[in-house]
């Protein structure tokens, strides 16, 4: 029995670990696209006053959120745009939630960033507005060769760690490729689904590769911390 109980309480311990990550905070230097660099310690930011709302179905109707609740713990959201994209992308894909991308920025991206990124699909304005602090920015866009825009092209394999060998026959070397998660907007935006398929159909292991599909989204909805507007 106590062979069976140690898995067990591994498990255990390490759920509880990264459960308690949201409070402990985790301190990441996050590089604006301008390389301007700044710190930041990304937690869950709950205002005092905001810890002992009663979790109750009478506390939650629209009217008491709009005349009792103050602004610092509520948020406005769109909720009619972009297309609900299913839970998993496909079977070898595999689609986290905060949690695991908080465990992934601790122990990976951060300590690891030639072997791991937290990667933005969404397009540069999207990031410099507001992004998920360490991530870089690599453009759904940006993945496919455009002559216009080739230095943009060459940029995102180069932070993938991918090497182009014949770019007229789509061939290139994964044996490098990061361990990466992707995301975008939310679970409605179909951007960081589009990134990861192609990536997967030119080659990139699947294995490699992980999907926050909260996205934005989501990580505002938990009050999680986020970047700064880059002004230019």
């Amino acid at each position: 029995m106590k062979y069976l109980l140690l898995p067990f309480l591994s498990a255990s311990f390490l759920f509880a670990s990264n459960i308690s990550l949201q409070y402990k905070g985790i301190e990441v230097t996050h590089t604006y696209l301008n390389n301007a660099q700044e710190k930041f310690i990304i937690e869950r930011e709950i205002a005092k006053d905001c810890i002992n709302i009663e979790i109750s179905p009478e506390y939650f109707t629209e009217q008491n959120i709009r005349n009792n609740t103050s602004n610092k713990c509520k948020k406005t959201i769109i909720t009619s745009t972009g297309i609900i994209q299913p839970l998993y992308i496909n079977d070898k894909i595999k689609t986290v939630a905060e949690l695991e991308v908080l465990d992934f920025i601790l122990n990976k991206s951060s300590k690891e960033p030639q072997n791991y990124a937290l990667v933005d699909s969404r397009k540069s304005s999207w990031f410099n507005q507001s992004t998920i602090p360490s991530a870089i920015n690599i453009p759904y866009e940006d993945l496919k060769y455009d002559e216009d825009f080739k230095e943009e092209f060459f940029k995102a394999y180069e932070n993938l760690n991918v090497k182009i060998i014949d770019l007229e026959k789509n061939i290139y070397d994964f044996s490098n490729a990061k361990t990466i998660i992707s995301f975008c907007n939310g679970s409605w935006c179909p951007i960081s689904t589009k990134a990861i398929e192609y990536l997967v159909s030119i080659g990139y292991p699947a294995e490699k590769i992980m999907w926050y599909r909260g996205g934005m989204a989501e990580w505002n909805a938990l009050s999680m911390t986020v970047t700064k507007e880059l002004k230019n």
